[in-house]
């Protein structure tokens, strides 16, 4: 009978295991058995009643830096494939970003700091909803999913992107700014940071990236089926 006692014993050591292997000396995850019952395996026992075999389930993570997102989602990949038996892969919204030379073209057309990636405007939404697409799709067939290089500001070649030889049961999208919702017009006025108040005085910075939630962004997170985000 599956009990969040039961999955805890049989999940407890490969998640600590995982767990000890992100932490630095200066950086500790604090109470790793109570995060794990009491908040990870509930998640997991959500998520494996909502989803439907049938088609695979798309979970969005979100929360600030530091709130340990790619943690968190690979320990619930963890549980989820061991005591569920459910085949899941885990994503990051990071992986999608547009190549250098087209965030180059942007932040000539647009404005300069869509140079640098991050923002909403920055990630390549066509590519995003085609993978969305044909994972969805009934007759499933093998995808290559984009791997970035922060090292180089760009994407790997295509001979290093990572394969889905099987359709998943559940997809995990991490990210920062995956959910995130446009603001009204009048809150982009004032500025967050000496950065915008400096670089952005026309806010045009502002404008597109807000823009851009309005639009593309609201009609890729319409797919995800849930969301879950982490405060820090």
């Amino acid at each position: 009978m599956q009990s969040v006692s039961h999955c805890f014993s049989k999940v407890k050591n490969d998640c600590v295991k995982f767990i000890k292997s992100q932490e630095t000396t200066t950086e500790k995850f604090k109470n790793k058995d109570k995060m794990i019952k009491l908040f990870l395996i509930p998640i997991c026992f959500w998520i494996a009643n909502k989803a439907n075999r049938k088609k695979p389930y798309f979970v969005g993570l979100a929360g600030g830096q530091g709130t340990g997102k790619t943690t968190i989602s690979s320990i619930i990949k963890i549980i989820l494939q061991k005591y569920f038996k459910l085949k899941v892969f885990k994503i990051s919204i990071d992986d999608f970003y547009k190549t250098r030379k087209e965030r180059t073209n942007l932040s000539k057309k647009v404005h300069p700091m869509l140079m640098t990636r991050g923002v909403p405007g920055t990630h390549d939404i066509k590519m995003m909803l085609d993978f969305f697409k044909k994972v969805k799709n009934k007759r499933f067939k093998k995808l290559k999913l984009p791997n970035f290089n922060k090292a180089i500001d760009d994407r790997f070649p295509k001979k290093n992107w990572e394969s889905i030889n099987e359709q998943p049961d559940i997809i995990i999208f991490e990210g920062w700014c995956v959910g995130a919702r446009a603001e009204i017009n009048k809150t982009l006025k004032k500025p967050i940071n000496s950065l915008e108040k400096t670089n952005d005085q026309n806010l045009i910075w502002r404008k597109h990236v807000n823009q851009q939630l309005k639009t593309k962004y609201k009609k890729l997170y319409s797919q995800l089926d849930c969301m879950i985000y982490l405060k820090a």
